[in-house]
């Protein structure tokens, strides 16, 4: 139920997000989902691939600062409020959501969201007990 996460320092200038794709492509690192959250100056792209351990390696030889977080993956239903309750469990038991960001499934009875929160462990039982159920980094990785 948790999964590695990749977040990368990304400067904001023309062409950067491209080198840095680059950088994975050339490794033969997949990326699964992506999200970038920037300022004027710069910015942090954060992934889920296919082989963390690996696109840390390439990115880090590329000179980038690169760090591995763990995040929850959850499956909601591909209806709506279906992230207003996995949101509404989380509420409830007091865990603090830092940020998410959903990503297409392959099914079109669920959606899939990357949840980093402040208490991983009591968020995994909020979201248990309500019934959710977790994506597998192994469905992800290699």
């Amino acid at each position: 139920m948790l999964i590695k996460q990749i977040s990368v320092f990304v400067e904001n200038r023309p062409g950067r997000l491209f080198e840095i794709t680059g950088v994975l492509r050339d490794a033969g690192v997949d990326i699964r989902a992506l999200t970038i959250a920037d300022t004027t100056d710069f910015g942090i792209l954060r992934l889920i691939v296919d082989d963390p351990d690996k696109a840390k390696v390439a990115l880090r030889g590329a000179g980038l600062t690169v760090t591995i977080t763990n995040v929850i993956g959850v499956r909601l239903p591909d209806s709506p409020g279906g992230l207003c309750g996995a949101l509404g469990a989380l509420h409830e038991s007091g865990v603090s959501v830092e940020y998410c960001y959903a990503f297409i499934s392959h099914s079109n009875d669920d959606a899939h969201v990357i949840l980093r929160v402040d208490n991983d462990e009591k968020a995994v039982k909020a979201l248990a007990s309500a019934g959710y159920s977790f994506l597998s980094g192994d469905k992800y990785y290699r």
